[in-house]
């Protein structure tokens, strides 16, 4: 399999080349595009050293699929194009998610929907990937009807420029520093602040609404009702969010606890006797969302509270991208 990776230097990027080794992705040759300035430079992937190289200008990437994950604006420009020179292009930014062109897939849940592909397939926000894999093996239980969710996202989400600045800001404030602001409008270190996107004349922001949107899509439920409140918090990585869930029938915390444990790509860490939980550092790292705090809401009878954390970079953004090709490709959909 010829593979392209369109961002390799970037966190997902790097991220990418770490699962294709671990997974033994199937390759026959390995392209690494990244910007102008990077050109030249070389990484090394199983043992061999790979030169890094500008994008082409006519648009042909030499692949057979492409993970892309190297901006919005740039896939906007070119992801189609590489498509109509034979690739699979597998886009792990915002520009496609909601095109009716491209499945938005994750493929625990929707695989199927990457199949009828018409040459771009795009992996869904971080967010909204680790809250379904909690929610949508519910929702094919019970029949999810609404959800309410707060996040807690790491720094990791904003690139290596996030993590740089939560370590740098550290630093500095336990010196008793003024901390310097660069990626975010306000300070990261010890602190929280709603999520740095923009926000509509609705007052949810774009992160926001991604969340609503895009599990309306994958789990083929136009009028499903969730509300998302977005938070940064200075967590370098993995994502954690509290989901409060209401149902068609009636469930009981035994029933979501049995679906739960049972559903692929999902760990329940739920150990009340010694209040361990889903926590940002043992998600780090690991494949699986891990999901805990399962217990009726006292709040709506039938509903079920619950706390998840995933990996961004990981379960939220790379390894997504990555099973979708093997899944097309033990379909013999890829290539």
């Amino acid at each position: 399999m010829r593979v392209a990776i369109v961002g390799a230097t970037g966190v997902v990027g790097q991220e990418f080349l770490q699962l294709l080794a671990e997974r033994d992705f199937p390759i026959t040759t390995l392209r690494l595009y990244a910007s102008a300035r990077s050109a030249g430079k070389t990484v090394s992937f199983r043992g061999q050293s790979h030169q890094l190289k500008a994008l082409p200008e006519d648009g042909d990437l030499a692949a057979d699929v492409v993970f892309s994950s190297a901006g919005g604006s740039l896939s906007k420009t070119w992801a189609w194009t590489w498509a109509e020179h034979g690739a699979v292009v597998i886009d792990n930014t915002s520009a496609w998610r909601m095109d009716p062109r491209a499945p938005l897939v994750v493929p625990e849940i929707n695989g199927e929907a990457a199949i009828a592909h018409q040459g771009v397939i795009a992996n869904p926000n971080c967010s909204t990937i680790i809250a379904l894999m909690a929610l949508a093996p519910l929702h094919r239980a019970f029949g999810l009807s609404r959800a309410t969710v707060a996040t807690y996202q790491a720094v990791s989400g904003a690139g290596a420029a996030g993590l740089a600045e939560l370590e740098n800001q550290s630093k500095d404030m336990l010196k008793g520093k003024t901390p310097q602001l660069q990626k975010f409008q306000h300070p990261i270190a010890f602190n929280l602040f709603s999520h740095d996107s923009e926000i509509g004349e609705d007052g949810y922001n774009v992160e926001e609404r991604k969340l609503l949107l895009e599990s309306r899509k994958i789990l083929s439920a136009p009028k499903l009702r969730i509300s998302a409140t977005c938070v940064r918090v200075p967590v370098f990585r993995a994502h954690s969010e509290a989901i409060h869930a209401e149902f068609e029938r009636l469930v009981s915390e035994a029933q979501a606890r049995e679906v739960l444990c049972n559903a692929p790509g999902v760990k329940v860490i739920d150990d009340r006797s010694s209040n361990t939980f889903p926590m940002p550092l043992r998600a780090s790292g690991q494949d699986d969302v891990l999901v805990g705090r399962i217990r009726n809401d006292s709040s709506q009878a039938g509903a079920i509270a619950l706390f998840v954390a995933g990996d961004q970079i990981r379960k939220g953004a790379a390894l997504n991208a990555v099973q979708i090709a093997e899944y097309l490709l033990t379909k013999q959909a890829l290539g």
